[in-house]
């Protein structure tokens, strides 16, 4: 079983509701987790914020943090995770989990970070964090090893 058909499985069990926001993944993660059946009892959506200004404009990112940091860094991760839960919210409620990527995909630096590094939000409840990854690879790798690190890193955290 997948990585993913594990989350949705444990997701369903718990009634819990999952949004990710999404920059250099660009639908990746998204599509990962829509592959499983029955995603759609769980999964309310995504947001590609591939546009700097679309994180602020769209999920609630800091104009303040995008200048003095750009789009790759871990408070820009956090805020994408906590953003997409009110952006995609059905009926004035939230979604319960906030799952946000953010980077460098490559082939060149993006905001002084070289290609490879990666932020993974992830907002559950009040418990917003992130995590840094350093990928190696070309662009496709790279985006490939951080769809399958956020969703080992969401279910390390639900099974913890």
């Amino acid at each position: 079983m997948s990585t993913a058909a594990r989350l949705v499985a444990m997701l369903t069990a718990s009634h819990t509701s999952l949004a990710v926001a999404e920059s250099l993944t660009g639908g990746m993660l998204a599509a990962e987790i829509v592959s499983v059946p029955g995603a759609s009892a769980v999964f309310r959506g995504g947001v590609v914020a591939y546009a700097t200004p679309v994180k602020h404009s769209l999920l609630g990112v800091a104009a303040e943090t995008l200048a003095a940091h750009g789009a790759v860094h871990p408070d820009v991760a956090m805020q994408m995770a906590s953003g997409v839960r009110e952006a995609l919210q059905i009926g004035g409620e939230a979604a319960a989990i906030g799952l946000a990527t953010t980077g460098a995909a490559g082939p060149d630096p993006q905001d002084g970070q070289p290609p490879g590094t990666v932020f993974i939000g992830v907002a559950i409840g009040s418990d917003v964090r992130a995590v840094a990854a350093r990928f190696d690879g070309d662009r496709e790798s790279v985006r490939r090893q951080t769809t399958e690190r956020a969703l080992a890193l969401l279910e390390e955290l639900l099974t913890a």
